[in-house]
């Protein structure tokens, strides 16, 4: 099977349901003529045209809005943030209309739509530029965030947020996108909403997703040294979330670890752990930990962006706590 990276697997999805369906368009800053911002539509100029692959001005909230009256009418439109931080400025079109219009009018409108991007940290850009909002966009109802930790879940989950009738939060990484793994030819999809066990386990559950799956994977190749086996699960999807995954996971390792790059304060972890003991409490042998990023806003020394997110170190110190040693 050939072996592709992030950002070609990524254009692969958006390339062929464009071919199949000519209602789908890619709109965003720099998506044509730089042939994205992270090439992630690199070519896509060339073969759609101008008016399916189009440049915007610097205003997410103005093209966020032109998108969702497109997808209100009949398109399915594709909006590329160049990093969801700039989403800020358009989460009242975001929030207030793409997540509410199927309810406010009463079935009458659906919003078929996909704004995806990079969020999170990606290195030395500050405060401002390093923020994670999966929880943000999980919290409201109306919307499905997907969060993909590689190149194949990347193509099949794509894919099926373009043939969704459900605006979709599509959430990607810088630090992801030269990332390479195989990938099939022939088509394939991948539901919203089924999370993947990446690595068996008895010891522990790792419940994780995004490019933090691979801080996990570091963690338990040390823990295995040790003896000590972690089952790894890749959410994928953060709303709505396969609850069912962790708990027959967590009937199986009796101990739980949550780890996301976000914020402690109501996060995504925040979210599992409650529903986790209120399902599967007498399957716990010690107390649900949480490897969060430090409750400040990120830093800009390396050392100290090392101190803040999730990493292998901080892993390790939960899962040997939750096993009492």
């Amino acid at each position: 099977m050939r072996i592709i990276q992030f950002r070609e697997a990524l254009r692969e999805a958006l390339t062929e349901e464009m071919r199949k369906d000519e209602s789908v368009f890619l709109m965003g800053e720099e998506v044509a003529e730089y042939n994205g911002a992270y090439k992630v539509s690199q070519g896509m100029l060339d073969e759609f045209g101008d008016k399916r692959v189009i440049d915007t001005p610097i205003a997410e909230l103005g093209f966020a809005g032109i998108a969702v009256g497109a997808a209100m009418n009949g398109l399915r439109p594709v909006v590329e943030f160049m990093t969801f931080n700039f989403s800020l400025v358009a989460i009242d079109q975001v929030i207030n209309s793409a997540a509410k219009m199927m309810s406010m009018s009463g079935g009458q409108f659906t919003v078929p739509i996909v704004f995806r991007g990079p969020t999170a940290s990606a290195g030395m850009l500050s405060s401002q530029h390093s923020q994670a909002f999966e929880n943000w966009y999980a919290n409201c109802p109306g919307l499905k965030v997907v969060v993909p930790s590689n190149p194949y879940d990347a193509k099949g989950l794509l894919k099926s947020a373009i043939r969704d009738n459900d605006p979709v939060i599509f959430m990607e990484s810088e630090q992801m996108y030269g990332d390479k793994a195989e990938v099939p030819e022939e088509e394939y999809l991948i539901p919203i909403g089924v999370a993947d066990i990446k690595r068996a386990g008895t010891d522990v559950t790792l419940v994780s997703f995004g490019k933090i799956i691979k801080t996990c994977y570091a963690a338990a190749e040390e823990l295995e040294k040790e003896g000590i086996s972690a089952e790894i699960i890749d959410l994928r999807t953060v709303r709505p979330i396969d609850y069912d995954c962790i708990i027959n996971s967590v009937k199986k390792t009796n101990r739980l670890v949550i780890v996301e790059e976000a914020w402690p304060l109501a996060s995504i972890s925040s979210e599992i752990t409650f529903k986790v003991q209120k399902e599967a409490f007498d399957y716990l042998d010690s107390p649900i930990l949480r490897v969060t990023a430090a409750d400040v806003p990120l830093p800009y020394a390396p050392t100290l962006i090392e101190a803040s997110l999730p990493n292998p170190t901080r892993i390790i110190k939960a899962v040997k706590q939750v096993l009492y040693k």
